[in-house]
């Protein structure tokens, strides 16, 4: 599946196939799409259709590649259920903004659960295929490996998923932008300018400071003021190796077993007898 689509709803576009099709005629259909037998294919109101190379097999009388034509057609949401989802979405700003940048939300099917509908396919009820070839069963290896290439192709523009459904990306938008939210939305993108600036470097540039002004040579050695005659002995902390026992026994670095402050003391323990003599 990985191979075909490595976004969640090119995923999940598969996965409604997979429920429904024999596994024999998913290895083929997979096989087909990545082979080129898929001559061409078109996506128009809502339905695909395309031409598919089938196999040449002299133990069946078959000796010239035959050409079949496969249809596959999603079950589309009516005009009206449409607009009470465009309505649910033009509630919530975040739905809006990234629709109208061309993006698709990860939790866009929430908006359809309300009605009962959803964006991405679930079950055979949502599919209509059809194919040429004498296959008796449907879908079939053809069918199959078209669906492949269209989740492939859902990857580049997730909006087929809409238009499948029975709406154009344009439309959708267009209908968003009358929201309140889509108005307001609409004139914060068109005022903010997106065309890149040009620079004269990628790189910070070093900018010159002057120098304090050095009078003798025994102030720039010795600085402007004296260092103190005496200092202060510091005060033992209230915690030994406290930077060692801040992460705990288990810090995140630490992917062994045992605990990490035992092998330090352990660790410091050999050092210190080990050099006892030194000093």
């Amino acid at each position: 599946m990985a191979q075909f689509s490595q976004t969640w709803w090119g995923q999940r576009f598969i996965e409604a196939l997979e429920t429904f099709t024999e596994s024999n005629r998913l290895g083929r259909g997979r096989s087909y799409a990545r082979n080129g037998k898929i001559k061409s294919y078109q996506i128009k109101d809502g339905k695909i259709t395309a031409q598919v190379r089938g196999s040449v097999n002299p133990y069946f009388g078959v000796y010239k590649e035959p050409l079949y034509n496969t249809t596959i057609e999603i079950k589309t949401i009516s005009r009206s259920d449409w607009s009470k989802v465009i309505a649910t979405i033009a509630s919530k700003a975040s739905w809006v903004s990234k629709l109208l940048m061309n993006e698709v939300p990860d939790n866009i099917e929430s908006a359809f659960q309300p009605l009962k509908l959803h964006l991405l396919p679930h079950n055979r009820k949502d599919f209509k295929t059809s194919c040429s070839c004498p296959d008796h069963s449907n879908p079939c290896k053809h069918i199959a490996g078209v669906y492949y290439l269209i989740a492939a192709q859902l990857d580049q523009d997730p909006f087929l998923l809409f238009e499948l459904r029975g709406i154009t990306r344009e439309a959708l938008q267009l209908e968003l932008e009358k929201s309140p939210l889509g108005r307001a939305l609409g004139e914060s993108l068109k005022s903010q300018p997106l065309s890149a600036q040009p620079v004269e470097s990628y790189y910070t540039q070093p900018q010159p400071i002057p120098l304090p002004q050095v009078n003798s040579l025994q102030d720039y050695w010795l600085g402007t003021k004296p260092l103190p005659q005496t200092i202060e002995p510091s005060s033992e902390p209230s915690i030994a190796a406290i930077l060692v026992k801040k992460g705990g026994d288990y810090p995140a670095f630490w992917g062994r077993d045992n605990s990490f402050l035992e092998v330090m003391e352990e660790f410091y323990e050999r050092v210190r007898t080990k050099n006892k003599d030194l000093g």
